[in-house]
């Protein structure tokens, strides 16, 4: 038995070994050297299965990327019953979360669908929409259906006392890239509460307004689906492209930045694009596309 024991593990070992892609880590290593902060970086090619990682199980802040939970969470209620994806809402003064989001504009008492707070907590990542949502859901019942779906570490922090020392050092949510690209690999085969569920989620992740980072560095004929992060240490995307020769999804996290800036020429943002950039001509090589020239201009989204 133990004799087959080792068989097996050096399988597995051996099984993981050739699934790294060498050639992308090494190109990966190239393009984050020199940045001030700490970076972590998962890539996975779905059609080949091989991958790329950089401190991809080292833990980091989600920032806004935590709402795709707030979602699996909505939606796991919604498939039992305990909530109405069309179920009118009544808004109150306090849910406002200060800031400059458009659920925030609203008059005390006027009503909204939830789907369409829903649609504004991923779209326009509206954190009044987001907070009035995790309170709906309850952050307690995130976490709970995070780990019953094998999360080790992602967990919604915010809100919750049981998890105030944690919150203090990683803010609303805490994740790894891996675990990020796994959720969002989920939800692409349709395993998140229900293939159902999973096809709304995955419409409502493809209309991201913020398309200035990753996003601008693929095709605008290219479907994605993707959520960003940002604080003013640490800055995020995932995104999974649905690419011509193979869909692949990626994590970019950053934390302890040392460029706090909130300009389209800070360090984490330009790391974001270069390694979106990379992906995209890597897994496509013979593309010849190239954002149009002037096309900065169209993308302050503020």
């Amino acid at each position: 038995m133990k004799y087959l024991a080792f068989i097996f593990l050096i399988f597995c070992t051996l099984t993981a070994f050739a699934q790294t892609d060498k050639k992308l880590t090494a190109q990966l290593q190239t393009a984050v050297k020199g940045f001030n902060g700490q970076v972590g970086i998962y890539v996975q090619n779905l059609k080949t299965g091989k991958s790329a990682a950089i401190n991809a199980d080292t833990l980091f802040p989600t920032a806004s990327m935590i709402k795709v939970s707030i979602l699996s969470g909505l939606m796991d209620k919604i498939e039992k019953g305990e909530m109405q994806y069309n179920q009118k809402l009544v808004y109150r003064d306090s849910l406002l979360y200060p800031g400059e989001d458009i659920l925030g504009s609203f008059k005390d008492k006027d009503t909204i669908q939830l789907s369409k707070v829903a649609l504004l907590m991923i779209t326009m990542s509206d954190n009044t929409a987001s907070t009035w949502l995790q309170k709906l859901v309850g952050g307690d019942y995130i976490n709970t259906w995070l780990e019953q779906n094998g999360f080790k570490v992602m967990r919604v922090n915010s809100r919750i006392p049981a998890r105030r020392a944690i919150w203090e050092i990683y803010g609303w949510g805490v994740t790894t890239p891996l675990e990020m690209c796994r959720l969002f690999t989920m939800i692409r085969t349709g395993k998140v509460v229900s293939p159902a569920a999973s096809e709304r989620m995955y419409r409502m992740l493809n209309r991201i307004y913020w398309d200035d980072k990753a996003l601008s560095q693929v095709p605008p004929y290219v479907q994605t689906i993707s959520k960003q992060g940002a604080v003013d240490a640490s800055k995020s995307e995932t995104v999974l492209v649905n690419a011509p020769h193979g869909d692949y999804v990626f994590s970019v996290i950053t934390k302890n930045n040392k460029d706090q800036r909130w300009v389209p020429d800070n360090e984490a943002d330009l790391l974001i694009k270069k390694v979106s950039a990379l992906l995209w001509h890597y897994f496509e090589p013979h593309s010849k596309w190239q954002p149009a020239a002037g096309v900065d201009k169209y993308m302050f989204n503020e």
